[in-house]
């Protein structure tokens, strides 16, 4: 099994390749697209923090996009992405403008709205509420916390969404589609829990 985390310049990369190496994987961190299709993986990680725009600039100057899709939506490349990592999914994303994503999931990032009690950003542990028929890579984390931090969210088509989020509203905490498994938080950054899915994902667990 052959696992590629991708380093694009920013994200918690070496959180995750921490995370992947304490559940006895080995990883290789890739920094192009040229690196990414040389190694050809059977997984892929994609982390992120900041700006969702920053972060699409450099998925695509160091030429991510087309390998990517490549791999995970036209071959059979399973693929997590990791907070931005689950927002550059959708069609468009709003922040500091507005920037065209990868396109891979009908829908758009938009700002967490300032409700009262419920700061923006939106850091800390928080629950999840797994949905019905999610699959093994989710399930056992029903209503187990998780660590968050973010100022946006997904808005996405429904059926892909497999674990919500209450914080001031109701939004995603993950979606599963295809190879592709998304989440808001960072399971890299939450305990026994978060090392739990990262381990499912690399193992043989469908999503």
């Amino acid at each position: 099994m052959k696992i590629a985390v991708i380093d694009y310049g920013i994200g918690n990369v070496r959180s995750v390749v921490n995370a992947c190496e304490r559940k006895s994987v080995a990883v290789q961190r890739v920094i192009n697209g040229e690196e990414l299709a040389r190694y050809q993986p059977d997984k892929v990680i994609l982390p992120g923090v900041g700006a969702i725009g920053a972060a699409l600039g450099l998925v695509r100057e160091r030429g991510f996009e087309d390998v990517l899709r490549e791999m995970v939506i036209e071959g059979s490349t399973r693929y997590l992405g990791i907070c931005v990592g689950m927002q550059m999914l959708a069609e468009d994303c709003e922040e500091f403008g507005s920037h065209r994503g990868l396109g891979w999931i009908g829908g758009v990032t938009r700002r967490l709205p300032a409700e009262d009690g419920f700061r923006v950003p939106h850091i800390g542990w928080n629950s999840i509420a797994v949905k019905t028929g999610a699959g093994p890579l989710l399930a056992p984390s029903d209503g187990r916390d998780f660590y968050f931090v973010h100022s946006y969210h997904l808005d996405c088509d429904q059926q892909a969404v497999t674990a919500t989020i209450s914080y001031g509203i109701d939004f995603v905490a993950a979606v599963s589609f295809g190879n592709v498994t998304g989440v808001q938080f960072h399971p890299e950054k939450s305990a026994e829990e978060g090392l739990g899915l990262i381990g499912r994902f690399l193992e043989e667990v469908p999503c």
